[in-house]
């Protein structure tokens, strides 16, 4: 049976075009292993699709007559857009319509709307949100990179919990290493949170737990799942993506500092390029919402056709392992 997804068609910097080339480009490769709901605008989704013929391909458009911009105060846009793509994506989801939603529009709406259609899982505080971090061994995640700025100390436990359950059941690692971000390895240090966090996750018997790691190890793969509060984790978050642009400027400055030939110049580009690869967020996609009662994705604002598509294979993967339904074992064991 098909994987039903739903996308917010109208949501990111370039909608409804990405959104609908991403879909178009999913479909031509997955084929009928998803069904595609494109949730937004009709009359501004055909409009994009051309000549496409849907008769032909796994997708529908669904339409929702609001659309909620990215710079709208999310709870005021959520109580006066009732019809907006989020809304409507997230009902199909609550309903069973679909299997999972997925947006790059106003993050902040896309949670807040989560929470009120699709509920928490039950024992969770918080749902939250990770980053992709590329390593010299693979890549770890970090979590929470802005759902939430202000943690708790049982917050920062339950996003180790729900990293190492989408860890173990959806990037198949084995008992996966957990550590906290602070400022020296040393258990006494860092804010009286992260302090008080350190014999909360000492006390997890079943959680694989190795301790504070430094800003310097994480891309040296010093744990698979790294846990930090909303605030740290957005601004490492944010350095990571810009390292796409800047080193590549800086390599080239130097390049042509140093007066390499073109043949050089065409070879250190190409070493570059593939280290750029592993930071550029359209290899992902997106990543999925913690801790609610269904299959959320949220991607990049500025999302491409190509990150849409990741999206979307993303979203197939996610649904295929149940990740929901672990999360909800955990917090019962």
């Amino acid at each position: 049976m098909a994987v039903r997804i739903a996308i917010d068609a109208m949501g990111g910097d370039h909608a409804p075009a990405t959104a609908v080339s991403g879909a178009l480009e999913a479909a031509s490769i997955v084929g009928n292993q998803v069904h595609i709901l494109l949730v937004g605008q009709e009359d501004r989704i055909q409009a994009e699709l051309g000549d496409a013929d849907l008769a032909s391909l796994p997708i529908d458009i669904v339409h929702a007559p609001e659309v909620i911009g990215m710079d709208e105060a999310p709870a005021a846009a959520l109580k006066q857009k009732t019809q907006s793509s989020i809304h409507v994506g997230l009902g199909l989801h609550k309903a069973g319509k679909v299997d999972a939603f997925l947006s790059a529009g106003n993050t902040g709406a896309v949670m807040a709307a989560s929470f009120f259609v699709l509920g928490r899982i039950p024992g969770v505080l918080r749902p939250t949100i990770f980053g992709y971090f590329p390593t010299t061994s693979s890549h770890c995640i970090v979590l929470d990179v802005g759902a939430n700025v202000d943690c708790r100390p049982e917050h920062l436990v339950q996003f180790a919990r729900m990293g190492a359950v989408y860890m173990e059941r959806v990037a198949n690692v084995d008992k996966p290493s957990i550590a906290i971000m602070n400022v020296g390895e040393e258990k006494g240090k860092g804010t009286e949170a992260i302090k008080a966090t350190y014999p909360l996750l000492e006390d997890q018997s079943d959680l694989n737990f190795v301790g504070n790691i430094e800003g310097r190890d994480l891309l040296h793969h010093a744990a698979d799942v790294v846990v930090c509060d909303g605030f740290v984790g957005n601004i490492m978050l944010k350095l990571g993506e810009s390292m796409t642009t800047a080193v590549k400027e800086m390599i080239a400055e130097e390049m042509n500092a140093q007066q390499l030939s073109p043949e050089m110049q065409e070879v250190v580009a190409g070493v570059m390029q593939a280290v750029q690869k592993r930071f550029d967020y359209q290899e992902y996609g997106g990543v999925p919402l913690l801790g609610v009662n269904g299959n959320v994705l949220i991607g990049h604002g500025g999302s491409t056709s190509r990150a849409f598509r990741q999206m979307i294979v993303a979203a197939s993967d996610m649904v295929s392992h149940d990740l929901p339904a672990a999360i909800g074992s955990a917090f019962q064991s």
